[in-house]
C-alpha cells in the first residue's frame, strides 16, 4: 500500500481507515482512530487467546516489535523496549538515574504534562529544576537551551513537538550539543514517532505511545535507552520479567536482565502488542518520510487558508524543520468551544485546547490519508 494509492483510491482508504467513512477526522495529535489492520491484529490476538495460553501465539511479536521499533529510531533491537504509556517510561528514567547533590535538570514546564511531572517530583530529592524560558509557546529553539545549561546540568527533558503551537524540535541539534558537553537528553517523541523521521542518533532516552500518530493502541509504546546507559538507569519497579529468576525461583540477590527486557517488569500488554507491531509495520511500508512530505504539504496550504478566515495561526512561519502536523489557530480573547462543537456536530473531529493563560485553541491534526476535500469541507464550515 502507497500513499498516492490511498489518497487516489476512495474505496481503499475507507476500506483501511474505517473512521473516514463517516468522519473528518482531524485529531491525531490526540488520540487517533485504529486503521483497519491494526484492529484486526489486535482481534485476531484475542481470538488466538481462546484456543490456549495466551503468550504462546504472540511472545515470538516482541522480537518483531523490537526490530520494527529499531527501524523507526534507527538503532539496535535491544534497545528497544515495550513499557506502554510515555508517562511509565518517562518515570523510569526520572526515577531510575542517581543524581548528585548539586545537579539539575532542564525542562520546558508548559509541556505535555507526561513530560514535566516526573521531573518536577525530582525537587523532592535535592534536584534543581529548571524551567525553560521561550519565546512563545512551544518555541524552543536549540540557542534557547545553549544558553540555559551549565557545568551543573545532568540532563535536559523535552517534547519533540509542542502538542499546542505544533512546533517541532531539532532535536538532532540539540542532542549533538548536549552530548558534547556530557548532559544527557530524554525526548518524549509521542507527537512525532510516525509522522516525522525520529532517529536516535543523538539522544540517550526516548518514549512514545502509540495511539497518536503512529496510529496504535493506547497505552502500548516504546522506550529506548542507549546501549551504553543501560546499565546506568535501574528502573524502580521489580518483576518476573525483567530480573533474573532461572526457572521462576526468586534468587537471594536482585540482578537485572540486560538488555530492553531490564525495563519490562511484568507480563507484557499482548493485545497492544500485536496492535503497536501492525501499526510500526504501516508507518514503515508508507514510509515516514513520505508521511512527512505530506503533512509539511497539507500545512502549507492550511495555515495561508485559516489566514484568509481571519484566524490567527501558531508557528505560522516556521522553518521546515520545526513545522509539523499540527495547525492550531484561534482568535485573542475568543472562547472557540462553541466552534470547535459546531465542526463536531458536522462530523469533523479537532481538538479543543488552552494555554496557561486561558486562551483557547483549535488544534487541526490530519494525518497522511485526510484528503484535500476533507480539508476543503472544514474550511467552508469555518
Amino acid at each position: 500500500m502507497t500513499l498516492s494509492k490511498i489518497l487516489t483510491n476512495e474505496e481503499l482508504r475507507q476500506h483501511e481507515f474505517p473512521v473516514s467513512k463517516n468522519k473528518i477526522f482531524l485529531g491525531h495529535a490526540g488520540v487517533c482512530p485504529l486503521p483497519r489492520r491494526v484492529a484486526q491484529a489486535m482481534m485476531d490476538c484475542t481470538s488466538e487467546g481462546t484456543l490456549g495460553d495466551q503468550e504462546a501465539f504472540v511472545m515470538h511479536k516482541i522480537a518483531d516489535a523490537r526490530k520494527a521499533g529499531a527501524k523507526l529510531l534507527n538503532c539496535e533491537p535491544d534497545e528497544v523496549s515495550i513499557v506502554g504509556p510515555t508517562s511509565l517510561a518517562l518515570s523510569l528514567v526520572a526515577a531510575g538515574l542517581k543524581f548528585r547533590k548539586g545537579d539539575n535538570i532542564l525542562i520546558y514546564h508548559d509541556d505535555y504534562p507526561s513530560n514535566v511531572y516526573p521531573w518536577m517530583a525530582l525537587a523532592e530529592h535535592g534536584v534543581k529544576v529548571r524551567l525553560l524560558n521561550t519565546r512563545g509557546l512551544g518555541l524552543i529553539r536549540a540557542i534557547d537551551v545553549m544558553g540555559q545549561v551549565d557545568e551543573n546540568t545532568r540532563l535536559v527533558a523535552l517534547g519533540s513537538n509542542h502538542f499546542i503551537s505544533g512546533y517541532r524540535l531539532d532535536h538532532n541539534a540539540i542532542g549533538k550539543f548536549l552530548r558534547e558537553r556530557g548532559i544527557l537528553f530524554c525526548l518524549d517523541a509521542i507527537q512525532t514517532l510516525g509522522a516525522f523521521p525520529t532517529t536516535v542518533e543523538n539522544v540517550d532516552f526516548l518514549a512514545a505511545d502509540s495511539h497518536k500518530w503512529l496510529l496504535g493502541p493506547c497505552g502500548a509504546g516504546i522506550f529506548y535507552v542507549k546501549k551504553d546507559l543501560q546499565e546506568k538507569l535501574n528502573p524502580p519497579i521489580y518483576g518476573w520479567h525483567n530480573v533474573r529468576n532461572p526457572n521462576f525461583v526468586a534468587q537471594e540477590k536482585i540482578e537485572f536482565r540486560s538488555g530492553a527486557a531490564k525495563f519490562e517488569a511484568g507480563t507484557h500488554n499482548l493485545i497492544g502488542l500485536v496492535g503497536l507491531l501492525a501499526a510500526m509495520e504501516l508507518g514503515l511500508e508508507i514510509g515516514v518520510d513520505n508521511i512527512a512530505a505530506e503533512l509539511l504539504r497539507k500545512r502549507a496550504w492550511l495555515v495561508p487558508a485559516l489566514q484568509a478566515k481571519g484566524f490567527a495561526v501558531l508557528n505560522a512561519e516556521p522553518k521546515t524543520e520545526n513545522a509539523s502536523g499540527i495547525t492550531t489557530f484561534f482568535t485573542p480573547g475568543k472562547n472557540l468551544a462553541e466552534l470547535n462543537q459546531k465542526l463536531a456536530d458536522a462530523g469533523v473531529i479537532t481538538s479543543l485546547r488552552t494555554d496557561r493563560r486561558g486562551q483557547n485553541y483549535i488544534r487541526i491534526s490530519p494525518h497522511f490519508y485526510t484528503t484535500d476535500a476533507e480539508l476543503q469541507r472544514v474550511l467552508e464550515l469555518l
